[in-house]
């Protein structure tokens, strides 16, 4: 695995990707629940989003089990962000099902209880994946910027 891009390691990048990423696809979801002509108009793009976002997510934890190894795991981070890649393609599987689903079916019917069943579940999963990644950040940040603030008042930190 590429443990650093230009000198820097690929954990910070990759994440900031899926921080970014994973939201916006999060977004994408409750509008297309909430408006199947969105659906249809943009589910494409939400698809390719949560896709991205799954991929950043993936190569985020990847990476940061490389990183864990040159400077110690930041256990609560570690732990929250197993699941991480799980929901995200949980959320991108979601998301292009509802695309699926919806692309096919007249403009002027309404959405068949699967497709609702859909639509809701999507929702419930971007929250989730919403919220889960901001615990993730949070544990990630606190965990780095503890050391410099540690760093900078002139106390190791192992």
């Amino acid at each position: 695995m590429l443990e650093t891009v230009f000198g820097l390691p690929l954990h910070p990048l990759v994440v900031h990707a899926a921080v970014v990423l994973v939201p916006l696809a999060a977004i994408g979801a409750v509008l297309m629940a909430v408006s199947s002509r969105f659906s249809r108009r943009f589910g494409v793009l939400v698809t390719v989003i949560a896709a991205l976002g799954l991929i950043a997510s993936v190569l985020a934890k990847s990476s940061g089990e490389e990183l864990a190894e040159q400077v110690g795991m930041p256990q609560p981070h570690a732990e929250l962000a197993d699941p991480m890649p799980i929901i995200a393609l949980v959320l991108a599987a979601l998301v292009a099902a509802l695309w699926l689903l919806d692309r096919g079916r007249p403009t002027n019917r309404r959405r068949p209880v699967p497709v609702v069943i859909v639509a809701v579940a999507g929702v419930l999963v971007a929250v989730l994946a919403t919220v889960w990644m901001v615990r993730v950040g949070h544990t990630g940040a606190e965990a780095v910027w503890s050391r410099v603030g540690a760093a900078s008042a002139g106390v190791l930190v192992e």
